[in-house]
């Protein structure tokens, strides 16, 4: 039987008005929600401003003329764009169903894009060409994890690391992306996954190569690009201290490298380094804090770099004929990610990112002293600039060891008296919370009224290799402890509740964050792990080949009886009985790094003594969601479970 038409005309009126209004709680295709309840539509229309947030990374210049490539969302992922001229509009070039990651012009004439991308977050990273008409063409074999894309100073060649030969080693390989069938060749055959290969001499005769082994400690070799013959060049082996070496380039003169080094210091330093003698020429001096990240210039005349002064980046330019320090223009505070001098050695480009500005693209004149914003991200219609900046905090651990966490509280008018709390504690653990842009985190702040504290206990980056080996192998536990005397720190905070406490971590922030519903859940109300380690012994076993010795540095040897028994005491899992709060536990099923299996295995220990258990898993991610629905429904489900939880609403 057929409509009548004036049905078929209020249906066709009525279904953009429908179409805006807020959805109740549809779950995306590739997500699987066990035990959620519902999620209400008014909570979906409560918070959609919060759901817009939005970036633009730097990725590169154009080598000719002056515009950049930059990655953004405006449907599902990530993707390239191009940026003719500061605040100009972006041009989006790729249109893919997965996120782009790294990507870079062809360094001499612009004529096509590198780019690296995965598929389903499994980072078995592909290496594509994008050409000018919009054509996309693999480079790569399609199955194996391959990094890199470092150019040739003359544009003819990369050279990226791929475990295509047995899926656990990063051989180094070198490729013309203009011919890949002919000129696609391993350079050098490599043992184990923490090989990296790095800057080509200017002559390109030579590639420098990294071995990283932890984060303490690293080396840089230099290859002989046509006979493949490795020099190691920086100090190894028996009775040399252990240190980190990162981000070399080459010198002008050939003769040195600059590069980043923890020799002889505390902190991450910048140096020159002569490749004949071994002598070590300090380029930064007095620092107390960390170098993040260098450029040189194309012409090998000045250098940039920024440092990590306690999460807050500092931008520095550098004369290297004279050593001296160039005037530059002040950046507002924030922190400072991708980097690069454009090829006319004037112009430096960068990101930066702050508590009230979301990540945005910068670029600075080193001839006039200009600083320009290229990008102006949107912020779903929120004043970005009301939002809360962290204040800095310390405490005393079990030992004395002071620890430092940055502590974000809602505004006292709108939400009077002691505030309900969210520890967020990060991964890694080789890493380190810094105030950057909260996105949709802002919401508990701004409209439940709940504090967030994200501490950086031991183990951290950022306060020197002493501070950030203090959990290590059978210290693990130390880690933990710090949890514990943070909680006594906040319960002392007369603007905090301490009888309404939660706790969230992803990766080693997910180890984390169950350690301390064991351990300290009396205190808690309710606890998050997202894609965390439940057992050391099967993470070990099931992570990916290629990361499994590097993990090893940091955690342990679980070949060895008595490092076995230790994992085994201090995983979740050996005592998930303590575990009496509700939780959620949120996973990707392609996650390359802490596999779906530790979340299962966790989910079916608190299921079966009968704990109540939230679990969101996506069938298309891996390490931590990246696709805009997984994301927005994972935070309507966070919310839900804070409200129900934490606020008892």
């Amino acid at each position: 039987m057929k409509k009548p038409f004036f049905a078929v005309v209020l249906a066709l009126v009525l279904l953009p008005v429908f179409a805006g209004l807020p959805l109740a709680a549809r779950v995306p295709a590739n997500l699987v929600a066990d035990g959620i309840p519902a999620i209400p539509s008014e909570l979906r229309g409560d918070i959609s401003r919060y759901l817009e947030f939005r970036s633009a990374v730097f990725k590169g210049w154009h080598p000719v003329r002056r515009e950049l490539l930059v990655t953004t969302r405006f449907a599902e992922s990530a993707q390239l764009h191009l940026v003719r001229n500061p605040l100009g509009q972006r041009k989006q070039l790729t249109f893919l169903s997965e996120p782009v990651a790294g990507a870079s012009y062809h360094p001499k004439t612009g004529d096509y894009i590198l780019f690296s991308q995965d598929r389903g977050g499994g980072e078995f990273y592909q290496l594509y060409r994008y050409d000018s008409d919009g054509r996309v063409t693999l480079l790569t074999d399609g199955k194996s994890r391959n990094s890199g894309g470092i150019w040739s100073h003359r544009g003819d060649r990369i050279a990226y690391t791929s475990t295509r030969r047995n899926g656990a080693d990063n051989d180094i390989y070198i490729m013309n992306p203009a011919d890949p069938a002919r000129t696609d060749r391993m350079l050098v055959q490599m043992k184990g996954g923490g090989w990296r290969a790095g800057g080509w001499s200017f002559d390109d005769k030579r590639l420098l190569v990294r071995e990283y082994v932890s984060i303490n400690e690293s080396r840089y070799y230099v290859v002989d690009v046509a006979s493949g013959k490795m020099e190691l060049v920086t100090p190894a082996g028996e009775g040399v201290a252990r240190a980190s070496w990162a981000g070399a380039q080459f010198a002008r003169d050939g003769k040195s490298i600059i590069v980043v080094t923890d020799t002889g210091s505390e902190f991450l330093t910048l140096v020159r380094y002569d490749l004949a003698t071994r002598a070590i020429t300090p380029l930064t001096r007095g620092l107390r804090w960390d170098v993040e990240g260098f450029d040189q210039s194309p012409d090998g005349k000045r250098l940039a770099y920024s440092v990590n002064e306690a999460g807050v980046s500092t931008l520095h330019f550098i004369d290297l004929e004279t050593g001296r320090e160039l005037p530059a223009p002040r950046i507002p505070a924030g922190v400072i990610g991708s980097m690069e001098w454009h090829a006319n050695g004037v112009d430096f480009a960068f990101t930066l990112t702050s508590a009230r500005s979301p990540a945005d693209t910068y670029s600075i004149n080193l001839a006039t002293g200009a600083l320009e914003r290229w990008t102006e991200s949107e912020t779903g219609g929120l004043d970005a600039g009301a939002f809360v900046e962290p204040q800095l905090i310390s405490f005393k651990s079990f030992d004395g060891l002071e620890i430092s966490a940055f502590l974000y509280l809602p505004d006292s008018k709108k939400f009077p008296g002691p505030r309900p709390v969210l520890i967020n504690i990060h991964g890694g653990p080789e890493s380190q919370f810094r105030p950057r842009f909260l996105a949709q985190n802002n919401y508990y702040l701004n409209e439940l009224g709940i504090a967030i504290v994200y501490p950086n206990v031991r183990g951290s980056s950022g306060y020197g290799k002493t501070f950030v080996s203090l959990d290590n192998g059978y210290k693990r536990a130390d880690s933990v402890k710090d949890i514990g005397a943070l909680l006594d720190a906040l319960k002392a905070d007369s603007r905090l509740d301490a009888g309404r406490m939660a706790v969230t971590g992803g990766s080693y922030g997910g180890f984390m964050s169950l350690s301390t519903m064991i351990h300290y859940g009396d205190r808690m109300r309710c606890g998050i792990d997202v894609v965390g380690i439940s057992n050391f012994l099967t993470f070990l076993k099931n992570t990916q080949d290629y990361r499994r010795d590097l993990r090893r540095a940091e955690y342990g040897d679980e070949r060895d009886p008595r490092m076995h028994a230790f994992l085994e005491q201090v995983s979740p899992t050996t005592s998930i009985s303590k575990i009496k709060k509700p939780m959620l536990i949120v996973q990707g099923k392609n996650d390359p790094r802490v596999p779906a299996s530790e979340a299962e295995q966790v989910l079916a220990a608190l299921r079966a003594q009968g704990n109540q258990v939230w679990y969101l898993m996506a069938n298309d991610e891996g390490h931590g969601f990246k696709k805009k629905a997984n994301i927005d429904y994972q935070f309507l489900t966070t919310i839900l479970f804070l409200r129900e939880n934490l606020l008892g609403q």
